[in-house]
């Protein structure tokens, strides 16, 4: 490697070094919107060059970069301070409003900027002294909600600026500054819908040494506020002098004379050091303390509800032991025809259960004929005790039924008999006689 070669590459790591480690510092005057832009340019250089493969080197400068910022030593930025950026391949802004409480103080702001391709990262300080200024604050100040905006687009130094110079020609002051600039997301605003080129809305807080005009004071007439109340747009002379780039909620603009707020002051406690007073050093209980017995609560815990349950075991046993009636006491107290109904009722529900266990048993002898009612012969047991009826057909014709009993009768008059048939029918295995036919009369 050659001695040019050589001191080039030493310059280019100083030159990374130095930027990497050296503190940039910034002059804000409190009561003035602060703005600085976190340039992805400015942190490229720090970033070895990395080629990704199979790309030309010149494609590494297209990296994607993100910064996280915070206060030297604290995890967070000051409450004063906001930061946004969009996407990787933008640049990020810091931007807020200083008071003057931080008058004099050096804030030290750590900013970290991440290459989300290669994974390495910068660091520097950014140092911000706020400077104070006689005419802070500003007695007049007019805040605006800008309806087509985001907040990174207003923080852009041309379009601030166009809309400072269409305040300056309708309020017409002599000293103008922008105080303040807020996303509507920050006031409790919805995230628009990703149509029509909606936006999010902000907040912009301008300050100015004398009254409010004439046209920012229309939108307070009543007729105006009617109009607002009912959600429509309040007639204002000077909106044709903004609508061209910004479309202001004139119902939402905020007028305040800071001469005529009351101040309230808060009377806050003195915090301490932080340190615990000085009690002296720990004295523990001395050895000469005597025991405590614990017998006698023991017992008292156990014994007591034990007693309780008992008692209530024998009022329980003898109201459902010693306090039933009996059958005998129920026998005398109810009346004797009740009794034999119950009895009678009783005998019969145990032979229809017997019955049941066996269908085919024979029915009893009080249900069966037990003579011929034309002879008076007496009937043998219709069925033998090996007669099966689930071989019978469920229909019977006159051919194949068996058990017929032809019974002649007398007729009125020529003949002097004509003959009646009887059919013995069974009926889920009951036998019975029924008559089936009778001859015509003569």
């Amino acid at each position: 490697m050659s001695a040019a070669a050589a001191a080039v590459l030493l310059g280019t790591v100083v030159t990374i070094l130095s930027r990497s480690h050296a503190d940039r510092n910034v002059y804000p005057s409190a009561g003035v919107l602060f703005v600085h832009v976190l340039e992805r340019e400015h942190f490229k250089g720090e970033f070895p060059p990395y080629p990704k493969s199979g790309s030309s080197p010149g494609d590494a400068s297209n990296d994607p970069i993100t910064f996280n910022t915070n206060l030297k030593g604290y995890p967070d930025r000051p409450g004063w301070l906001r930061y946004i950026q969009r996407t990787p391949h933008g640049d990020g802004v810091l931007y807020g409003s200083p008071t003057a409480e931080h008058v004099g103080r050096p804030t030290v702001i750590e900013i970290t900027a991440y290459n989300r391709r290669t994974f390495e990262t910068a660091r520097h300080n950014l140092v911000i002294n706020i400077m104070a200024t006689e005419e802070f604050p500003l007695p007049y100040q007019a805040e605006f909600y800008i309806r087509n905006m985001n907040v990174e687009e207003m923080l852009a130094s041309e379009v601030l600026g166009d809309f400072l110079g269409a305040v300056k020609n309708v309020w017409q002051p002599e000293r103008l500054n922008a105080i303040n600039i807020t996303s509507a997301l920050d006031r409790g605003g919805r995230v628009p819908l990703p149509i029509n080129n909606l936006k999010e809305g902000v907040y912009v807080m301008v300050g100015a040494d004398v009254p409010f005009s004439s046209c920012l004071r229309e939108v307070e007439n009543p007729h105006n506020q009617l109009r607002c109340s009912q959600e429509m747009e309040p007639v204002i002379s000077c909106d044709k002098k903004f609508r061209a780039q910004f479309h202001i909620d004139w119902c939402k603009i905020s007028l305040v004379d800071i001469n005529k707020v009351v101040p309230v002051y808060v009377t806050r406690p003195d915090p301490g050091t932080g340190v615990l007073p000085e009690f002296g050093e720990y004295n523990p209980p001395s050895e000469s303390l005597r025991s405590r017995d614990y017998f006698s609560d023991f017992l008292v815990t156990l014994a007591v509800p034990a007693a309780v349950a008992l008692v209530l075991f024998f009022i329980l046993g003898y109201t459902m032991c010693c306090r039933r009636e009996g059958v005998e006491k129920r026998n005398m107290q109810t009346p004797a025809i009740q009794l034999v109904h119950h009895s009678a009722i009783q005998k019969s529900s145990k032979e229809l259960r017997s019955m049941s266990k066996n269908r085919e048993i024979s029915w009893p002898l009080s249900t069966l004929p037990v003579f011929n009612p034309v002879s008076g012969e007496v009937v043998p047991p219709i069925h033998p005790d090996n007669y099966e009826t689930t071989s019978m057909p469920l229909m019977q014709t006159q051919a194949n039924l068996q058990n017929q009993i032809t019974i002649p009768q007398q007729r009125p008059s020529g003949d002097n008999y004509v003959m009646s048939t009887f059919r013995r029918l069974e009926v889920n295995g009951i036998p019975e006689e029924r008559k089936v036919a009778e001859a015509l009369n003569l």
